[in-house]
């Protein structure tokens, strides 16, 4: 006898329930997909746009120190390598010049029969041979000691030039391997800076470079033109003229030299004559004065005595920024020359325009 029994319903099972949250989840996921759209990061506005720009360029600065400092000690190490090898060459030389004399005679002992046990050891193929028996050449009393003991000194002395060599070049290996590296993050900072100004539109990116070229044109022009084209605060701090020196001295020099570099491009690591980072330019100023500055913002600021901001006298260097990674040279009246940034030019420009670090006064 066939059931009439009716099968058990089963909610929330089956295809079509199935379907319909599948359904609801992906319109849940869409939901939110276009809700974290909505809730994107807006475009920044020109005047964030700057403000990062700026930053990056103050960051791209001070890992140009830093390549600069690098940069010194790897051209140290490399005067230094060429130094040790230009020194184990000559006394190579007199080494093989000894070597050959004591040979000579040597040889002479034998012809005559008369070739001591000393001399045949100096002259082994291998000299650490004769150094293992050094005491037995000093008990000998051959009458050649003298010239075995020099030849002894002249190895030693070449063996320990190699291994200064050896370590010089290890050094120098470094040196240009943190090169690359802070040469790297220089480049990495610009790139940074060109997308951020890409994202400027077009009447904006105007509206910048018009920014740039005025304030260039201004550091380009006369003292006085700059003066006049300085906002506000800055034309009342620069209205007085500039006393700059015009008496000869080595601050007068100085600054002649970087009145003489305005308009000059910026780029980094440069020292001139025609392009000067920060502080290739003072460094640069300095030494047309006869004044051997170190090359980096850091070692500077350390390089003279140091001066309060109410001391200030022309030629002095005025540094900036918490980490001092800039520098420019003060000229009067609350006014510096100075390379900016990569895509400027050396120009004038009031201290107040950067965080004051500290100055101080080349000897």
């Amino acid at each position: 006898m066939a059931s009439h029994r009716k099968p058990r319903q089963r909610p929330f099972s089956g295809g079509p329930v199935r379907t319909a949250a599948t359904l609801a989840l992906a319109g849940a996921a869409t939901a939110t997909a276009f809700e974290g759209t909505s809730q994107a990061d807006p475009r920044p506005t020109p005047a964030q746009v700057e403000a990062e720009v700026n930053r990056l360029y103050e960051e791209a600065e001070a890992a140009t120190e830093r390549y600069n400092g690098a940069k010194e000690q790897a051209d140290e190490a490399e005067r230094a390598l060429t130094g040790l090898r230009e020194e184990t060459a000559r006394k190579t030389d007199r080494l093989n010049t000894a070597r050959g004399a004591l040979g000579t005679l040597a040889a002479g002992q034998y012809r005559g029969g008369s070739l001591g046990t000393a001399v045949r050891l100096a002259l082994s193929s291998n000299p650490q041979e004769y150094l293992a028996q050094a005491a037995f050449i000093a008990r000998a009393g051959d009458r050649n000691a003298a010239g075995i003991t020099a030849v002894r000194r002249g190895l030693d002395e070449v063996g320990e030039l190699r291994t200064q060599a050896a370590g010089r070049v290890s050094d120098l290996r470094a040196k240009r391997d943190e090169l690359a590296g802070h040469k790297a993050e220089i480049q990495a900072k610009l790139a940074a800076a060109r997308q951020q100004l890409a994202r400027l539109t077009a009447e904006e990116r105007a509206a910048y470079e018009a920014r740039t070229a005025a304030a260039t044109a201004a550091a380009t022009a006369t003292p006085a033109a700059a003066s006049a084209a300085a906002p506000a605060p800055a034309r009342r701090a620069a209205s007085a003229p500039t006393p700059a020196p015009a008496d000869g001295s080595r601050a007068a020099r100085a600054v002649a030299f970087a009145y003489g570099a305005i308009g000059k491009p910026y780029v980094w690591g440069a020292t001139g004559p025609g392009s000067f980072d920060c502080s290739g330019l003072t460094q640069a100023a300095w030494r047309s004065a006869g004044v051997s500055l170190p090359r980096t913002t850091y070692t500077q600021i350390n390089a003279g005595r140091r001066v309060s901001r109410d001391q200030l006298a022309p030629g002095d260097l005025v540094f900036f920024y918490s980490g001092i990674t800039h520098v420019g040279m003060y000229i009067g009246s609350g006014q510096m020359i100075h390379a900016p940034r990569p895509g400027s030019t050396v120009r004038v420009a009031p201290l107040d325009s950067m965080p004051w670090a500290g100055a101080s006064r080349p000897a």
